[in-house]
């Protein structure tokens, strides 16, 4: 569909061709053992301390000790040993060691989980403390003065993962030389190679670890430096490699690959200087202020790496626009790459005191420093577009006509669902269920689509504050002067004849009508085509029902076919029938019978020629994605979101081939799934989405 553009380098970097080249002459030319005595273990060792020096000299490492290993985590680790060794080994002295791990609030949990783990492991017993940043995210000065004499242990960061911010090192030296002169002191250096100078043996610092992977080398190699002097204890033992700093025969073709990177560096003009990169952001900036209205950023930019950009948006959730750009084919992230899968606040920001929102819904974009004006200007032009797309679909302010959206809509959040109806013809509508996390989405929706809400009505009592929340939200937008009962349905209502005989009251939308069924604890909503005779069964397409709803009562008033919109999903489903509920349909699908695999999408489609290939990424998405065509084959767009509505003609139809897929599979499957489940075969997704199903056209070179 489109070329990647990948903007999450502070998760990890596209490796450099001149690595890929260094790492393959490794393996092929100088395969040799480091540690052999013949010519080809010798000409390996050479290509070692070849490397070795040129990060000594990068790094400004000095009389230092410089260790190749496989990462940070494995750097950090062997400093937090390295250093609770030597706090053991002076109180077995009988000397002061001090009694606090003081780490900053903002680190990377590898540090934390580092130091809780030998701690006890060592038995050290000694207290950890987070030192707390102030809304800058920069590490609080004062406190480290006052906690210093009791520190034992120091860790901080050059420069943050997420937020971007950079530690004020010279400020934290000055505070530890007076304060905790026998500290050691750890500084994750991760973020900082390339992007700051470094002159590690000219600072306090004891230990500094690296991690390949962000800086254009491949995963499973880094460095640790460790300054002159400073305590060691190697966290591998064995064959004495490494000077009998970490054992373990060396990676040969990552440390290859490591120094053509540093070589890159080194050269002073393949990497773009600070000023470069500040424009760079600052035009990232600007494309992002333009197509996202209210949007904050996180940091300070004066404080702040010139390569990562941390942002919220007022009324859209980090997720929303994580598939949005994913959709558009801008790879970002939401916080650390190693807790995404997390669906949590961002601790970082939550240190810095941010407002709870912000914390949840922040986004991070970053790039490297090899990154060029090609792929800056490519990602504004894909910005502007995620904008327009979230304009059109009325998620944020936007002065054109709003589209026609007719039907049912579901809203959902942690598994509760709010249900719209709208009518296009008559731009009047209802919401059914409303939650009150949702309230201001759903009133900024009917206003910019220029409907006039009819009612806003709960299926039960104990729905919670989701109707006076909306309520409020709505304003003038409620249609006034009518009174209201207990669960908000109109007192002004129609009447309409149910299949029973029964006389309901009833909100005509048109040539639709919506009906209310009373029961013990709360009622249900029948939505269908109106008739002379009234509602007849056959005609309900969908019942809004809650917990308490009496579904032998509505068997009476209800088709199969009728799409049943609860007020939770059903079986983590979208939506369900009467029949699926009352009937054995309601057992688990098997996730194979509805799995296909996108290598073989050419030949399903050549064998159901009269299949179609539906998107159900929302609207905004698929326009972002300007996915017109997948595979060769036509896509329709059927957002999740609009699955009921569109379930309710399909059911009622000759059953036609349906093949859904989404981004990662994660939606499409419960499309799949859910028509299993109401008794519709001819359905399939497409496992892995887009994402393995082959989106692009392959990515910029060294795209972050």
């Amino acid at each position: 569909m489109h070329t990647e553009i990948y903007l999450d380098a502070n998760a990890t970097s596209a490796v450099h061709p001149e690595a890929i080249a260094a790492a393959a002459l490794a393996m092929r030319d100088c395969y040799g053992n480091p540690s052999s005595s013949h010519a080809t273990g010798l000409r390996a060792k050479a290509m070692l301390d070849g490397v070795r020096a040129l990060a000594r000299r990068v790094l400004g490492a000095g009389q230092g000790r410089l260790t190749f290993t496989s990462g940070a985590t494995e750097g950090i680790q062997t400093a937090v040993l390295s250093a609770l060794c030597e706090v053991r080994a002076r109180r077995a002295r009988g000397e002061a060691s001090g009694d606090l791990l003081l780490y900053g609030a903002t680190e990377h949990k590898a540090v934390p989980e580092s130091l809780a783990h030998w701690n006890a492991l060592l038995g050290t017993g000694l207290e950890l403390r987070a030192l707390p940043v102030d809304a800058d995210g920069r590490h609080r000065l004062d406190v480290l003065r006052e906690l210093a004499p009791r520190a034992a242990f120091v860790c901080t960061m050059a420069a943050n993962n997420e937020s971007g911010v950079v530690s004020d090192l010279a400020a934290i030296e000055t505070v530890l030389r007076e304060c905790a002169p026998a500290a050691l002191w750890m500084v994750d250096s991760v973020q900082a190679l390339g992007k700051l100078a470094l002159d590690l043996a000219a600072t306090r610092i004891d230990y500094a670890p690296f991690s390949g992977h962000k800086l254009y080398a491949p995963k499973g190699i880094g460095m640790l430096y460790v300054r002159e002097g400073a305590p060691y204890t190697a966290l591998m033992t064995g064959g004495g490699q490494e000077a009998g700093q970490r054992s373990g025969t060396e990676n040969m073709s990552g440390i290859a690959a490591l120094g053509a990177v540093l070589a890159a560096l080194d050269d002073g003009v393949s990497f773009r200087s600070h000023a470069q990169l500040s424009r760079m952001r600052d035009s990232l900036a600007a494309a992002l202020r333009a197509a996202l209205p209210g949007i904050v950023f996180n940091a300070p930019f004066e404080h702040s790496l010139p390569t990562t950009l941390n942002f919220s948006v007022p009324g859209l959730a980090g997720k929303e626009l994580l598939d949005l750009f994913d959709a558009a084919g801008v790879r970002v992230s939401a916080g650390s790459a190693c807790s995404a899968a997390k669906a949590a606040p961002s601790y970082v920001l939550a240190a810095m005191q941010l407002e709870p929102w912000r914390c949840a819904a922040a986004v991070r974009m970053s790039f490297g420093p090899m990154a060029d004006d090609t792929l800056i200007d490519a990602a504004c032009e894909r910005i502007e577009r995620c904008g327009a797309a979230l304009r059109a679909s009325c998620l944020i302010p936007s002065a054109a006509p709003a589209p026609d959206s007719d039907g049912v809509v579901q809203l959902g959040f942690e598994g509760a669902c709010t249900w719209l109806v709208l009518d296009a013809p008559s731009r009047t509508c209802a919401i059914v269920n409303p939650l009150a996390a949702l309230a201001a989405r759903i009133a900024d929706q009917v206003r910019c689509q220029g409907y006039r809400v009819r009612a806003v009505i709960d299926t039960h009592g104990g729905a919670g504050g989701g109707r006076a929340a909306l309520v409020a939200a709505l304003g003038g937008q409620l249609a006034g002067g009518i009174s209201h009962e207990a669960l908000g349905w109109p007192a002004l209502a129609d009447q309409t004849t149910l299949e029973n005989g029964q006389l309901a009251s009833a909100l005509m939308f048109g040539t639709r009508v919506l009906a209310r069924v009373a029961h013990a604890g709360g009622a249900s909503y029948l939505l269908g085509e109106r008739s002379s005779a009234g509602l007849a069964a056959s005609d309900v397409r969908f019942a809004f029902t809650g917990p308490e709803a009496d579904m032998e009562q509505l068997a009476q008033l209800v088709s199969r076919q009728s799409i049943v919109c609860p007020e939770r999903e059903a079986g983590g489903l979208p939506c369900t029938t009467l029949t699926a509920e009352r009937g054995g349909a309601a057992a688990a699908v098997n996730p194979l019978a509805t799995q296909l695999e996108a290598h073989g999408l050419e030949r399903f489609f050549k064998d159901h020629p009269d299949a179609l290939l539906i998107d159900v990424r929302e609207a905004y998405e698929h326009a972002a994605a300007h996915a017109g065509h997948w595979h060769g084959r036509a896509v329709h767009s059927v957002p999740l979101s609009r699955l009921a509505d569109r379930l309710s003609l399909w059911l009622r139809a000759d059953e036609r081939p349906l093949v859904f897929f989404c981004r990662s599979g994660a939606r499409s499957i419960k499309a799949a799934q859910c028509l299993h489940r109401l008794g519709y075969r001819n359905a399939w997704h497409v496992a892995g989405g887009v994402a393995l199903g082959g989106d692009t056209g392959g990515s910029l070179p060294l795209a972050a």
